[in-house]
């Protein structure tokens, strides 16, 4: 077992495993810490658990980062995110799970801690794992199905070409969002995140 140092973060991406995945609405999550680990300058490999590891500094001095993604598909995210506290050495407190949101429009960005799964297989599954809902969540919108089509068909499609154009700037929101919970707190990094555009 690995002991992490007091200042050290869980950011896991959820999403589902292999290049056929990678560019559907359900896998934004791994997206993000995509970006996070870009920024960082910090590179995903093989790891003891159950997922593909980055570790990296959020600044020299600052807080460590382990940004994971899980090996298995996004209804058994749950092992792997356990397995990976254990191997850190860390409370659920620390956990920052990124994640596609289907209640919330495309291109927008809500923070929240604890609370149901509304219907997310992937934090439905990390719950149970956990024993407890209490973790904090980056939920990333990705917009409601159009007309009638069943919404686990429209979370495993790629994005639009009209919202690939928007992507990359989301995706900066979402890590900018994970960055202000680090270093601010949840709340603050709400006040931010939530506050109307001007």
């Amino acid at each position: 077992m690995n002991s992490a140092p007091g200042n050290t973060w869980l950011v896991v991406g959820l999403g589902n495993p292999g290049p056929g995945y990678a560019s559907h609405r359900h896998n934004v999550g791994q997206m993000v810490v995509d970006e996070l680990a870009s920024r960082i300058g910090a590179t995903f490999k093989k790891h003891k658990t159950p997922a593909q590891v980055a570790e990296g500094f959020l600044r020299p001095g600052g807080p460590k980062l382990v940004l994971a993604k899980s090996n298995s598909y996004m209804n058994t995210s749950g092992g792997p995110v356990a397995a990976l506290l254990k191997f850190y050495s860390l409370p659920l407190e620390r956990l920052i799970v990124v994640h596609d949101e289907l209640d919330i429009p495309f291109d927008t960005v809500k923070l929240k801690s604890g609370g149901g799964h509304g219907g997310h297989n992937g934090l439905r599954d990390i719950a149970k794992a956990a024993n407890s809902p209490e973790y904090t969540r980056v939920r990333v919108g990705v917009g409601r199905p159009p007309g009638r089509q069943d919404p686990a068909d429209f979370v495993l499609q790629s994005f639009s070409s009209t919202e690939r154009a928007v992507l990359p700037n989301l995706l900066s929101d979402a890590a900018d969002a994970v960055e202000l919970v680090i270093t601010d707190g949840l709340l603050a990094a709400q006040q931010k995140v939530h506050a109307p555009s001007a």
